[in-house]
Parts: C-alpha cells; sequence; structure tokens
C-alpha cells in the first residue's frame, strides 16, 4: 500500500518517455574546410554519437558485466543486483557491480537530478519501468553507450574512445573495451589518466567478471589483463591547423544563432581549402622562423640546477608542464660533447642535437648585430638550459625500440608576428588564412585585427587614382630631393627613396616597379589629396585610418592584412569591389541548412540594372524562430564596379613589371607570366609586406612586431614577407592554368622613347611600345620626327603622355 501511494503520488509528475524516441545529444560545434576536412571543435561536451549496430560485441559486453549483467532479463529494476550490491558492501566496504541497472542510468542521466535523495531514487525506479514498457533493450542500450559522461569531456563511448586512446571504438582492443566500460563508477576520479592504478584493477575485475559470464574465453582474460595501462590524452583529431579561420567562423555562427551552436550538432563549413590552409600556415612559420634565425640565438627559456636532472620522472613532469607551441617542445640539456648535445623531453629519455642544428644559433646582440658563427654546442648551450627543439615527424612515427636515437634540431620561439590572406578575387570567399605564428600564444589574430602602415604596398591605390584622372604609365615625373616645410613639425619633411638615390625624370611605370617614393609623393600632389582620397573611398576601402596629407603616398595610413588583400583583390578582378568571407554553409541540427554563402554577380552599372539586387536572408535570429522550418533563401550579393577597367588593366600590366624586373623580382621563380604584386617597407623597416595577384587568387604577407620595432636594417618586404608569399603561391597555383585580364577595347598601343615616355618614332632603337586609354594616348610619330612637346614632356593639348612595355 505503502508503494502503491508513493506511485500514485509520483507518477503524473513523471516526463514523457515519447522524449527519448526523437532524443538529441548534446553535440559540440565542429567546423570544417570546404573539402570537409575537421579543423576545430567548440563545446564543453565531446560527443560522436553511435548506432547500436556499429559497437563491438566485446565493448556492449563490457559494459553489461560491470553495470547490469541481468539486463535482458529484468524489466527495468533488478532485485537481485541490488540485494548483491547491498552484500558487496556489507562485505568489502565497497560497490563494484552497482545496484542501479542500465535503464535506471539512463532515466537518471536523461531525466533526474543527481541529488541523493529516496524520492529521486524512486522516480527513477518508477521511470526504469516505464522505460522498460515503451522502449526495445536494443534501443535502451543505444541511449545509454551514446549519452553515459566518461571523464575528461568525453560523453559516450565514441568520444572516449577517442580521448583515450585516439581512435574509433572500433578499433580498440579487449582491455581497451573494458577500460571503457569501468568508466561509469568514478569518471572523473578513476579514469586511467587520473588514476592508472585504480582504473587498472577496475578494468581486470571487468574483464574477470566477463569470462565468468562467458562472454570472453580464458585466453582472451590473460591476454587482456596482461596489457599495460595504454591511455593518454587525446585532443579532437583535427585534419589540418587553421585556429584563426575556425575562430572567425566560430564568432560569426554564435552571432548568428547563439549559445545553441556548442551543443546541438551545429556544423560550419569555411570556404577555405585544406591544401592551401595547410601551405600557409606552414608557409608563415616557416618564414618567420627564417627571419628569427637570421637574427641569432637569445638563450635558453630557463635554467635549472643539474640536481634537478637527476630525477628523470621529476623532470619529464617539469617538462609536462611547459608549453607546447606547434611542432616546437620543450627539452632540458642534459649532455654536451664535441659535436652533439643531449636533451630530454617529456615525451623522450634522450634526444640528440647535432652541431649541424645548432650552427645557426649566433649570439643575439641586437637586430642587426649577431656574435660569430659557434663551434662546438658549448659555445650555444649548458647543461641544464631548457630550450625548444623540433623532432621530425618520421622520426616521431619510429618504433619506440628505435626511439633512444632521435634527433632534432634546436629552435626558439620567434618574437617576429606576420600574417597571411588569400582570396578568391571573383567573389571573395578567404582561400587561406593565418593570423601568427601560434593560436595557442596569441589569439590576435593579425590578418583581421593588425592595423599597420603598408608602406610602398599602398602605392598602386595612389596609382590607380591617378590613371583614373588622366595620368598614364608613360607619364614621367621627376625623381629628385624634394623639402615640405611644416609649422607643426620642428624639422622640415625630406622623404627619401630607399637607398637614397635619385633619378631623375621617371616614368610611372619605372616608378612603380622600381618603387620610387619621390614620384608617388609629387604623382599624389599632382593627383590631389582630397581627390585621391575619396578615390580610394570610393573603392569601398575604409579611409579613416588614412592620413590626409602627402605622407599617403607612402603608405603611412593604417590597414589590416585583410583589408589590403581585398583591395588588390579588387585590382586582380578587374575593378570590381570585393566582400571579403569565411562561412560557406552553417548546417543546424539534424542536417538543415541554415545559412549559406551569397551568390556573387558583377555589376558594371547597378543603378541601371534594378533586376540585379541583394537578396536577403530570412530572419534566422535564435529569439524569432519563424523560419525555422522553412528553406532559407541563398542571399545574392552584387560586386560593383568600382574602378575604370581599362585603368585596371593598365596596372595590371605596370605590378607585372614589379615582378618581372622590380622589387618582387623573387617571384620569378614560380615561372608564370601572369603574376602582379608590390612589396611593402615602412620607415626604420617597421612593418614589411609583400601583396600579389593573378586573375584567380589575391594573397597578402606581413610580418612584422606586433609592438612596433625595427626588424634590422636588412629586412625588406622582398626579404621576409616576399618568401612566405612565394611557398604559399608555389601550392595555391598548383592547377591553375595562366590567366591575364582581357583587354578592354579602349585600350591601345603607342611606340614611346622609355626614358622621356614620349612618343617616339619607328626609327628610334630604344622604343618600346606602352599601353593607354585611348582619350589619353599620345598622336604617334612618323620617322624623323621628334613630335610637338614641351620643355616638361606635355602635348599640345597639355596633358601627360602615358606608356607601358609589351614584353
Amino acid at each position: 500500500m505503502v508503494l502503491a501511494a508513493f506511485y500514485l503520488y509520483l507518477q503524473p509528475g513523471l516526463p514523457s518517455v515519447d522524449q527519448l524516441r526523437d532524443v538529441n545529444f548534446q553535440t559540440p560545434l565542429k567546423v570544417y574546410t570546404r573539402d570537409s576536412k575537421l579543423i576545430a571543435e567548440f563545446g564543453e561536451m565531446r560527443r560522436t554519437p553511435r548506432d547500436l549496430e556499429a559497437v563491438p560485441g566485446h565493448q556492449i559486453q563490457a559494459f553489461l558485466a560491470a553495470e547490469d549483467s541481468r539486463f535482458h532479463e529484468h524489466h527495468g529494476v533488478d532485485l537481485r543486483g541490488l540485494i548483491r550490491a547491498t552484500w558487496e558492501l556489507a562485505i568489502t566496504g565497497s560497490i563494484q557491480s552497482g545496484g542501479s541497472t542500465i535503464t535506471m542510468q539512463v532515466a537518471k542521466n536523461f531525466f533526474l537530478s543527481r541529488d541523493q535523495t529516496f524520492l529521486r531514487k524512486f522516480n527513477e525506479i518508477l521511470l526504469a519501468l516505464q522505460i522498460e514498457r515503451e522502449l526495445s533493450k536494443d534501443e535502451i542500450l543505444e541511449l545509454y553507450v551514446n549519452k553515459i559522461y566518461l571523464g575528461n569531456r568525453s560523453y559516450g563511448i565514441e568520444a572516449a574512445a577517442q580521448v583515450y586512446y585516439g581512435k574509433p571504438i572500433t578499433d580498440l582492443n579487449l582491455a581497451q573495451m573494458a577500460m571503457i566500460a569501468g568508466l561509469p563508477k568514478a569518471p572523473s576520479t578513476a579514469n586511467p589518466l587520473a588514476d592508472p592504478e585504480r582504473a587498472l584493477e577496475r578494468r581486470d575485475w571487468i574483464l574477470s567478471r566477463m569470462a565468468s559470464l562467458g562472454y570472453i574465453s580464458d585466453d582472451e582474460y590473460r591476454k587482456a589483463t596482461s596489457k599495460g595501462v595504454s591511455a593518454r590524452y587525446h585532443g579532437p583529431e583535427l585534419a589540418l591547423n587553421a585556429p584563426y579561420v575556425a575562430e572567425m567562423a566560430r564568432r560569426e555562427a554564435l552571432r548568428q544563432f547563439g549559445q545553441q551552436i556548442y551543443s546541438e550538432g551545429y556544423e560550419i563549413h569555411t570556404s577555405v581549402h585544406s591544401a592551401r590552409q595547410q601551405a600557409a600556415t606552414r608557409a608563415l612559420r616557416q618564414g618567420l622562423e627564417a627571419y628569427d634565425r637570421r637574427h641569432g640565438y637569445r638563450g635558453p627559456v630557463d635554467q635549472w640546477a643539474p640536481e634537478m636532472l637527476n630525477d628523470r620522472d621529476a623532470l619529464s613532469k617539469r617538462l609536462e608542464d611547459l608549453p607546447r607551441v606547434n611542432d616546437l617542445v620543450p627539452a632540458a640539456i642534459v649532455g654536451l660533447n664535441d659535436n652533439a648535445a643531449t636533451a630530454v623531453t617529456a615525451l623522450h629519455d634522450s634526444v640528440t642535437i647535432p652541431m649541424r642544428h645548432m650552427r645557426w644559433a649566433r649570439e643575439y646582440i641586437n637586430e642587426n648585430r649577431t656574435g660569430p658563427e659557434p663551434e662546438s654546442p658549448q659555445d650555444v648551450v649548458s647543461v641544464g638550459d631548457v630550450v625548444y627543439v623540433r623532432i621530425p615527424v618520421q622520426d616521431v612515427l619510429r618504433p619506440e625500440s628505435e626511439q633512444d636515437t632521435l634527433t632534432a634540431e634546436l629552435m626558439q620561439i620567434p618574437e617576429i608576428q606576420g600574417a597571411i590572406v588569400s582570396m578568391s578575387p571573383d567573389d571573395g570567399r578567404i582561400e587561406a588564412l593565418s593570423g601568427g605564428y601560434s593560436f595557442s600564444m596569441s589569439s590576435y589574430n593579425r590578418a583581421t585585427q593588425a592595423y599597420r602602415q603598408p608602406g610602398s604596398a599602398f602605392k598602386p591605390l595612389i596609382f590607380l587614382a591617378a590613371l583614373e584622372h588622366g595620368s598614364t604609365a608613360a607619364t614621367t615625373i621627376n625623381d629628385a630631393p624634394i623639402v615640405f616645410d611644416d609649422e607643426d613639425l620642428e624639422t622640415a619633411w625630406r622623404p627619401q627613396n630607399a637607398g637614397g638615390q635619385f633619378r631623375g625624370p621617371t616614368t610611372l611605370r619605372q616608378a612603380l616597379y622600381q618603387s620610387r617614393n619621390l614620384v608617388a609623393i609629387r604623382l599624389l600632389r599632382q593627383t590631389g589629396i582630397q581627390r585621391t582620397l575619396n578615390y580610394i573611398d570610393s573603392l569601398g576601402l575604409d579611409t579613416s585610418r588614412l592620413p590626409s596629407d602627402l605622407s599617403l603616398a607612402l603608405g603611412s595610413g593604417a590597414m589590416t592584412p585583410m583589408e589590403m588583400t581585398r583591395a588588390y583583390a579588387m585590382i586582380a578582378n578587374g575593378g570590381y569591389e570585393v566582400t571579403p568571407w569565411v562561412v560557406e554553409r552553417i548546417v543546424g541540427p539534424e542536417g538543415k541548412v541554415l545559412r549559406e554563402a551569397p551568390e556573387t554577380h558583377q555589376c558594371n552599372d547597378c543603378s541601371k540594372d534594378p533586376e540585379v539586387l541583394d537578396a536577403t536572408l530570412p530572419d534566422l535570429d535564435r529569439n524569432s524562430g519563424s523560419n525555422r522550418d522553412t528553406d532559407p533563401v541563398r542571399p545574392v550579393h552584387t560586386m560593383e564596379r568600382v574602378a575604370d577597367e581599362e585603368a585596371i588593366y593598365i596596372l595590371q600590366s605596370m605590378m607585372r613589371d614589379v615582378i618581372e624586373r622590380g622589387t618582387g623580382r623573387a617571384a620569378r621563380s614560380l615561372g608564370r607570366e601572369d603574376l602582379a604584386g608590390k612589396t611593402g617597407t615602412t620607415n626604420n623597416q617597421l612593418d614589411t609586406w609583400f601583396m600579389g595577384f593573378n586573375t584567380g587568387i589575391a594573397t597578402g604577407t606581413w610580418v612584422g612586431f606586433d609592438q612596433p620595432r625595427s626588424l634590422g636594417r636588412r629586412e625588406f618586404g622582398s626579404v621576409t614577407a616576399l618568401p612566405i608569399w612565394k611557398d604559399y603561391m608555389e601550392v595555391a597555383l598548383q592547377g591553375m592554368p595562366e590567366k591575364l585580364m582581357e583587354r578592354p577595347a579602349g585600350i591601345v598601343s603607342r611606340r614611346i622613347d622609355p626614358d622621356t615616355g614620349e612618343s617616339a618614332s619607328t626609327d628610334n632603337p630604344d622604343a618600346r611600345f606602352e599601353i593607354f586609354r585611348s582619350r589619353y594616348a599620345p598622336e604617334p610619330v612618323s620617322p624623323g620626327d621628334s613630335g610637338s612637346r614641351d620643355e616638361n614632356g606635355r602635348g599640345e593639348n597639355g596633358e601627360s603622355t602615358p606608356a607601358q612595355q609589351l614584353f
């Protein structure tokens, strides 16, 4: 009667078991590349649900042996199991097998709190009975193996297999399955990472239960119990490293859909391609490391007393507490000889650092000076030094029996930083992006957040404004000293060219590929500062951080690598504005696409084409919910023409000369004729850049210190940033056919004198062809005619005459 009274009292308040038929497991947010490679996982719970048919039979048997051996015989509550648990508690002082059935645990995990009260336990029993009436045994088991908490943020057996063993549940051996089956009892304190001895004892007990229940043979039992603890922590199995991209995508999804993205199984598919992203990350890291090595060795990160090196277990633990940065691992120097140093890492008892891998480590004095080349390991390190080393991947993967002869390189974590951004000029899709040397050290995304002076990399925009306002590639401007007096300055401004040389009258083509500062300043003054700023603003670029004085010509404003790459992408696509995007689509619960990247269309004059309009997404705000049951409309983005295609065509040809015979000559090693770009170096080498493109891809690189300081007097954009760009583009351009911008109808060719930019006759042996916008092209000159020009090189109509060489 008492039990019946409890039932009648509690039953109306019990939740409906029907909820279990449509249960949505809390699944973390996953971020993928465009080609479906996992790059990040966000959320408090790691979970990968599995169908029961995909779970190995021994794994199910291990859980039954540990938690509920009579699961298929009872109806939700096992009185025999409760009695057995009580007996174990009385005899041993602890409960090995537990009194709750698997069905009761499902009821508790899905519906009830963890309060240890009589009413909660009675509710658990009633729910278990109800679950058994409405669900099959297989359905209950599937809910159990996917819901149960198994320690270290892992929920469900698949997540546990990945966390503890780094492989799917189907690849585990019997001993490992038994170890996982032992986790529900005390997942946080008795897992093999927190307490290996206790976890091993629990595992062996489960194996003995499996043997006594006939699940495994005696031989299988002996082999399984002979194995040691092989578990170690494995983070999410990421296909490649792209944390800056993943963070950008996460922020965008969070802004649109709120906190539910972390638990409802959302997926973000980004625009980056795995091969290009991997190449960008590698190129940036290698470029920063190359700069760092050029400037010498700054010494160990710490010095430990010799007596601390004797206890290898304690030493390994201390090294384990130090951060690992990318593929650089902390190591302690424990021995030296004439040819090598011996080190210990957290995972390796002996690592050899040969002298050839320390030869670079000249003593750092300042950004311009290093000490002499070391002749022996003693010149570089001492016993007790804590340093960073890199162990080649092929050595790490060698069998453990051969790893006592591992060879490593001496490394140091670069202080220098950088960024790389690559995008498609056709639609603004981000192809690859990295915002620094190591996301784990600094999540500051320099690609999108670092406002730095672009230096000469900004000049193409100055030249484009001039080309749009009547100048030509053959316009000649005097490259000569100039002094500006400013009452706000204590001294006059005397801008200089790199190297301090002046070349006299110089065509704009020559001035751009030779990066002549004085020509750029005079060109800006000729075009007009405010007119140029207005023009740059019309390109869709933010001018709020640009100066309204002549220093604008030298790139003294502040722009991010993303903004600069966006500007170059506009040049690359023939003059259409570019809006960068990184999220290709967001997939919500049950695989429903909630957002897609825009479909892009180019529009020469949108004001005259009313049918080409931007479509908008339905309101997908998490608070409205009004469109959750309707398919989202893919947005249409109109790329408006913002620059004259004729001026762009001429500018592209001028920028190809930067690579063909200018400051970007190192890029010729790529063996392509369709590449264009521009280097950039600011005063005192505070910032260095290389921006480059063809019609299919635009990429920008920046190198500098977070707290601006000189990189060194021998460091320029062509030395620091261009090698990064080149290494990346070597991969990005694979399979991409060479293609130049189609020549607009309004472009004509004229023979000109390359020294003066004036029209030349056919009998001039030094004459070259240059391209012009037809309305600004000079009249051809007949043989023997020097042309009608005034002393300033102006034609009869008073306009400068232009040029470009065609090779």
